[in-house]
């Protein structure tokens, strides 16, 4: 998932539309810096749950890392190919706001490019009852770096969505979580003639577009990469990679053992007392 900001139809429209083009969103959107997902862990290796997880672009980098990652999308095309790239994840689709995992039961609960798309109240509910305590919530989205002025000339044709990262601030305000940390780090995407042409397809306004209209805008975007891209070794498109995480708030209760649901799926932790395995119901 990814993409924009006010709740409207189009809205909603355009969070549905990236099943139709999740091979170009695949093949056409950036990875994110190695230490930038350092960041978003906090480190050592950790229980991870990925929401919103589209194609797996950052999955696979989390599992490379050495974290335990399990993955949740609505999209069924696009939870196809994070299976594909990434098949030793457990995956499921699912959304934010029905999270199917028990209680406490995850270090951190990463989103990246789709904090946005989410029923934030609902949300951020389903979130904090998830982490473990000490737990944090990690938000992540590469935004073109458009103080360039022919970076910001390639925004008016793909749209500027990635300069609108301001749904972080909900997180701050939440009650259920503690003060937000934020940082960036550089982030840089080549692409080449073809590719910047996935870079449009895979954006969630292009997707709902009519097909001459679609047609006439990468018509556009093919016109700006020859007249900046370098040909054969094509064009390096800058990125600011926003970072942010907060930690969970502990409830007042804790909880004790046998209050978990039984019919709720998803990872569930050992105390530690008897063993370090996970016991995995995650289908």
């Amino acid at each position: 998932m990814s993409d924009d900001q006010p709740e409207s139809p189009s809205h909603v429209d355009r969070s549905r539309s990236f099943g139709s083009v999740a091979e170009a969103y695949d093949r056409g959107r950036p990875s994110y810096p190695a230490e930038a997902i350092t960041w978003l862990m906090g480190g050592e290796a950790k229980v991870v749950l990925e929401l919103a997880a589209g194609t797996g672009k950052l999955t696979r980098d989390l599992v490379d890392q050495g974290h335990a990652v399990f993955a949740t999308e609505p999209d069924e095309a696009m939870l196809a190919i994070l299976r594909e790239r990434v098949p030793e994840v457990s995956a499921k689709v699912a959304t934010a706001e029905e999270i199917p995992a028990n209680d406490r039961s995850v270090d951190v609960v990463v989103v990246a490019q789709a904090f946005h798309w989410f029923d934030h109240e609902v949300a951020l509910a389903e979130i904090a009852r998830v982490l473990k305590p000490g737990g944090h919530l990690a938000l992540v989205w590469n935004s073109r770096d458009e103080r360039i002025p022919w970076v910001r000339k390639m925004g008016d044709l793909l749209g500027i969505q990635d300069r609108d990262t301001s749904s972080a601030r909900l997180l701050g305000e939440s009650e259920l979580f503690a003060e937000t940390e934020e940082t960036t780090f550089k982030n840089w995407q080549e692409v080449n003639r073809e590719s910047i042409l996935d870079l449009a397809r895979s954006r969630s306004n292009f997707a709902v577009m009519g097909e001459a209209e679609r047609s006439e805008n990468l018509s556009k975007v093919l016109a700006f990469y020859d007249e900046y891209g370098r040909g054969m070794d094509g064009m390096q498109i800058p990125y600011v990679t926003r970072c942010y995480r907060a930690v969970v708030v502990d409830p007042d209760e804790p909880a004790t053992s046998g209050d978990e649901d039984p019919s709720q799926e998803g990872p569930v932790v050992s105390d530690g007392t008897d063993t370090d395995m996970l016991l995995i119901d995650f289908r």
